[in-house]
Formats: structure tokens, sequence, C-alpha cells
């Protein structure tokens, strides 16, 4: 079978501590990234970008920066949609102060001004957990909702009070705008999620990762044991914001072109992007990227099978989604609170014993 182990001999701390330790799995990892970077850009067309894959990609970015802080730190929190929007409006006022700054800076700056702003919310973490805690960032996505839509500054004093992006380009290609390829903004997305998988996935195996699992396991034992809990818990919160604000730079300059706060970043955005974590699994990269692909697609399968196919009027097919996500989460939570990822490791086991049983 593919996950059989035999001839995968370990002769050193490194190859033993390899993110993928079975040959297969380094094989189909960068076969997974050779098909998204040299082929999809090739075949995608409209309707696969702005409905499957660049949602995919955005998602599944801000699924890692909650994944950070909720399931790697224990630190819970309902403000994404907030920090979605601060990243946002920090990418629109660079943008427009400084149009002739590549938008790859423009992005990544307005990450980092996120996590500035995720350290101030996370504050209050040092005293309170749990409900407390959720209740506090639900407060800050509140208030951050507010303060965009109540300032006229973020939105550069617009009647409207809408944020557009202006036309962008890198390398010579449009990437923002209603001219951009589909391609290129595909390819853009791509990139920072790549990076974002990567960076995640050796934090959270190195000396940082470590410190934020014992906070989250036992928080008075790991301080007991050396680890300081406020170096740990800034520092989950800024790489989390740093994440989710990168996402809520692309979903508004790449992806929606023009965003109103209250309707883009509201609470349901929070939710939905804790309902990827929670469906694809706590503490996981993989489970972050598998939540927001099945919480993506979902929609489209059901559109095509209740309204192209069977008929249904379209928004019984959308309660019909709720109800379906509402069952999936009571699900996981009490038969598999590891989510999808859990289920395929599962799977990955089976195939390394079979056909023997022991």
């Amino acid at each position: 079978m593919f996950y059989r182990e035999a001839g995968d001999f370990k002769t050193s701390y490194l190859q033993d501590n390899q993110t993928f330790p079975i040959r297969f799995d380094r094989y189909r990892y960068y076969a997974v990234l050779a098909v998204a970077f040299l082929v999809v850009p090739f075949i995608i067309n409209d309707y696969w970008a702005n409905a499957i894959l660049l949602p995919f990609l955005i998602y599944a970015i801000a699924a890692i920066g909650l994944n950070i802080l909720t399931g790697y730190c224990g630190q819970v929190s309902l403000g994404t949609g907030g920090f979605m929007a601060v990243g946002a409006y920090a990418c629109y006022k660079l943008m427009t102060a400084f149009p002739e700054v590549s938008m790859f800076i423009h992005v990544i700056l307005a990450g980092g001004i996120t996590a500035v702003v995720g350290v101030l919310f996370g504050l209050p973490s040092l005293r309170i957990k749990g409900f407390y805690l959720a209740v506090a960032t639900l407060a800050a996505q509140f208030f951050l909702v507010w303060l965009f839509n109540r300032v006229p500054w973020f939105y550069n004093y617009s009647a409207s009070g809408q944020i557009s992006a202006p036309e962008r380009s890198v390398f010579g290609v449009m990437i923002t705008g209603s001219n951009a390829p589909s391609w290129a903004t595909y390819l853009f997305c791509l990139i920072f999620l790549t990076l974002a998988g990567i960076i995640a996935r050796n934090l959270t195996r190195g000396t940082v990762g470590r410190t934020w699992m014992a906070i989250r396991d036992m928080d008075i034992a790991a301080e007991i044991i050396g680890v300081n809990p406020l170096r740990a818990k800034m520092t989950a919160f800024a790489v989390s914001s740093f994440f989710v604000g990168i996402s809520g730079a692309l979903f508004f300059s790449i992806y929606l072109g023009a965003v109103e706060v209250g309707e883009a970043f509201g609470i349901q955005k929070s939710f939905l992007v804790l309902f990827m974590v929670i469906i694809g699994g706590l503490g996981s990269i993989f489970g972050s990227l598998a939540g927001a692909a099945f919480l993506v697609v979902l929609p489209v399968v059901l559109k095509l099978l209740g309204v192209d196919m069977m008929g249904w009027p379209t928004d019984i097919v959308a309660h019909f989604q709720l109800v379906i996500v509402g069952a999936l989460i009571i699900t996981f939570l009490v038969l598999e609170p590891h989510g999808i990822a859990q289920l395929w490791r599962v799977i990955k086991e089976k195939l390394r014993l079979w056909p023997f049983p022991h």
C-alpha cells in the first residue's frame, strides 16, 4: 500500500522529525504544490476562481490564524471578522496613500497592523479565559465594526461608506479591479496561503508552538515549569491576527473589490471561520485547510443538487445548508472533536496496517 513504511528508515534526528516522515506523503505534498502552481492557472476560469478557489485560499489563511490561537494556544476568539476588517481597511489606506508600493508589501503591512491590534485586544487573556475571553473578543468584533462605520477617515470620507480597491498590478499583471485575470488573482492568493502554511507549520512544531500547547493544556503547570504566559499568549494573538489580517486584506482587495464593513465582516464571518476550524480540526494546519475547503464547496454542491438539478427554491437550499453545518458541528464535537484532520489520520493508520489486523 501507499503508506507501507518498509524501507523508510531514519538515520538521524533531522529525518525522524520531518514534517512528512512517510515518503509518499512528501511526494504527495510536492505533487499538490506542482498542480496548484503549474496546472491550475492554465485551466482556471472566472467561475471556478470566484466560486471556489479564491474563497478557499482566503478563508484557509484566516482558519490557520484562528487555529493557532484557539487550537494550539487554547484562547477562544469570536472576533475574527473584526480583525479581518482591520486588515481590509489597513490595506485600503495603504493602497490609497502609497500607490507606488507593491501589493505584496501592502498586504504584509496590513497583516502587521492587524497583529498590533490583535495584541491590544488580547491583553485581557492574561486575566480571563474561557467564556469570558470569548465575550471580550466578541466585544472587539462589535467595536471594530462600529469604529470603521463611524469614523469617515477609514473610508476616505466616501459618501456611501464603502471602500473600493484601486487597480493595482504586480510585474505588469493586473491583480485588483474588474480587469484582473482570474489566474493572476489565484496565484497571488496561493502564494500567501503557501507561505502562511509553511510558517504556521514550522512555528507550531518549534519552541513557540510547544509553549502555546503548554498554555492550552494547563496554563498553571506551564508557568510553573518556566513558560512565560504573557509572551506565549501575546505571540499567539500576534501571529493569529497577522494571518487573519492578511486574509482580510486579500478578501477586500482581490476577491470582493468593494466592501461595506457591516455586511462583509460582521459577526457571521467570525462564526464561519470558527466553524471551519471546528469541522476541520482544532490544533491542525491540515484541518484548517480541510474545514475551509468543506465550507466553501458545500454551498456550491447544494446549489447544483438542490437548485439546478431538483428545482428547489434558493432560500430552502440556503436554510438546508445551515442545517447541515449545524448537524456536522454537533456530530464532530460529540464523536470526533479533532475533526476531519483526525479522520484522515485514522485512515492513514488503517492503510499502514492493511491487510494485517495488528
